[in-house]
């Protein structure tokens, strides 16, 4: 049995299958939709998801909190003493805080455990690859330590890079005035994000088009990947139920590198409540983000 367990949160987006495969516990943010809750009790559907939006729903999402963390940490106890904890970005939710807390009430009253929480400053699949990451570390036999030392160094190197494609979702989340929506919905024009070294989703561009942005992912990764182009390169892309884009994404940065797509999932609603149908984010190892 390994050292460690590794625990994420659905902000990781990681499909079922990748954490039965990989032994990983994830801990499932709530999402609110037309006054029905969904958890990890009542699950939605990626598809029923998206359906809903496209429906006119504006979902809405709340963090774990330190007992529901905690509860995780107490179930795992009864097999390991050390739990490393890979929670999606502090800049964007406050899920990891609360784990944070949970840990030290847990150590206090289990003083043998070790619970070590890293704020992977990242969003969706980059959240995802840094949990790989640490699934391989844990496989080559390295201690909670050293694992959570080698993600910390790593956890600036995860590029992140979104589209956008439904600019009246952004509006009805109050992130865009309508006027914009609606002038940039007539014109195509593609808003371009990040994720920053804050870990918060930021605006970086736009461009005109659905193809050219899609294609804008691949040049800005170009420009971002420095010596990470010479190595064997870990890419993960996520997509709001737009599988054909996603693959789209995927053999262009083949066709420009040779890199093979290793995972493509959907954004699940934590970060779709933010962004909409139609976005497609593409993530990869940088020398800076």
């Amino acid at each position: 049995m390994a050292e460690f367990k590794i625990v994420t949160d659905s902000l990781s987006d990681l499909p079922e299958s990748y954490l039965k495969e990989h032994d990983v516990e994830c801990m499932v943010l709530t999402c609110l939709i037309d006054g029905v809750e969904y958890n990890k009790d009542n699950k939605i559907g990626d598809k029923e998801f998206y359906d809903k939006i496209r429906a006119g729903a504006l979902p809405t999402t709340s963090q774990i909190n330190p007992a529901q963390a905690k509860e995780t940490f107490e179930k795992i106890y009864k097999d390991y003493t050390r739990i490393l904890y890979i929670g999606g970005s502090s800049g964007i939710s406050g899920t990891v805080q609360s784990g944070n807390n949970a840990a030290r009430e847990f150590e206090e009253e289990h003083p043998e455990c070790k619970v070590i929480v890293v704020d992977s400053l990242c969003a969706s699949l980059g959240v995802g690859l840094l949990v790989d990451f640490a699934v391989k570390l844990r496989d080559e036999g390295k201690n909670i330590e050293e694992a959570a030392r080698e993600l910390e160094n790593l956890k600036g190197n995860i590029g992140h890079l979104f589209t956008v494609d439904d600019l009246f979702h952004l509006c009805r989340g109050g992130r865009v005035s309508k006027s914009a929506a609606v002038v940039g919905s007539v014109v195509g024009i593609k808003p371009l994000l990040h994720v920053d070294d804050e870990g918060k989703l930021v605006n970086i561009g736009k461009c005109r088009g659905r193809k050219k942005s899609l294609t804008s992912l691949v040049d800005m990764m170009e420009q971002r990947i420095g010596t990470y182009k010479e190595v064997d390169q870990k890419v993960f892309i996520s997509h709001s139920d737009c599988l054909e884009d996603a693959k789209f994404v995927a053999n262009e940065v083949h066709e420009r590198f040779g890199f093979e797509t290793q995972l493509i999932n959907y954004i699940g609603p934590v970060i779709g409540s933010h962004t909409g149908v139609g976005t497609v984010a593409l993530f990869f190892l940088t020398d800076k983000r």
